[in-house]
């Protein structure tokens, strides 16, 4: 099985990619694995330790393809409402409006997703299932397209709650976060850390570390076209049978050990 390298959506894939490379050293699996997701419209679950470029390889993403972004920190303390949403009293009208909470938004970045107990979790399900969020009753539409990219910490790390199964049944794959090689990390020191100062006062690894406003060769509806194109991907019967094998493997092992 093959894609045509002259599509329209083979190329944004690869812009995307080019743009993305610009900020984040290696990776180059989990980026391929972010573009499966965005042209499938699955969510990712990204895991690694603190300080590997989780966050930044997100906010990469979302300012390559020039489309709304925005960052939930996951932490005890916090509400369903404060993702999903709640109304507000307005003293000045005497009425309730409501306030779209940051799920509302075409990529969502799930910060430290775990860190979470599983009630707030619990409040990205119907997002990312439905692709809509109810708030006081009534039911919003969510941008399209819509992509959760959620991180989290290795479970082994203090202050961590476990995934309940439905949460995870709600992302198409995870990707795991490594350290980089030396060599990238060669590379990360000359990019970031050894930039020169320029004359605004600012550094050229400002921007790498910023993410969004970076130039990049998509868009939301780009995203959108792009997707058409997998209906023209012909997979063999074989590989079909393969794919239902592997599953009924997973619900079944020991018959099929």
């Amino acid at each position: 099985m093959s894609i045509p390298t002259e599509t329209a959506g083979y190329q944004l894939l690869r812009g995307v990619e080019e743009s993305v490379h610009r900020r984040v050293v290696g990776q180059d699996k989990t980026i391929q694995g972010l573009l499966i997701a965005l042209l499938t419209g699955g969510h990712v679950l990204l895991e690694g330790l603190p300080g590997l470029a989780k966050t930044l390889l997100v906010r990469s993403l979302a300012g390559a393809l020039h489309t709304s972004f925005r960052r939930i920190q996951f932490t005890p303390d916090l509400l369903p409402s404060d993702v999903v949403g709640t109304p507000i009293y307005d003293q000045g009208t005497g009425k309730f409006r409501v306030y779209k909470g940051p799920i509302v938004a075409n990529i969502v970045l799930a910060d430290e997703v775990n860190r979470a107990p599983p009630k707030v979790q619990s409040a990205l399900l119907e997002a990312m299932e439905e692709e809509q969020v109810t708030i006081d009753g009534i039911t919003y539409d969510l941008p399209s397209p819509f992509l959760v990219l959620a991180t989290q910490n290795p479970i082994e790390q203090q202050g961590t709650y476990r995934l309940a199964e439905a949460q995870m049944d709600r992302f198409m794959m995870k990707l795991r976060i490594e350290y980089p090689t030396r060599d990238e990390e060669r590379e990360i020191i000359e990019r970031v850390g050894l930039s020169t100062i320029v004359s605004d006062g600012s550094r050229p690894g400002d921007s790498v570390q910023d993410g969004i406003g970076a130039e990049g060769p998509a868009s939301g509806d780009a995203v959108l076209e792009a997707r058409t194109e997998l209906n023209a991907v012909t997979v063999d019967r074989k590989i079909q049978d393969y794919v239902v094998d592997l599953v009924f493997a997973t619900r079944e092992p020991k018959r099929w050990a």
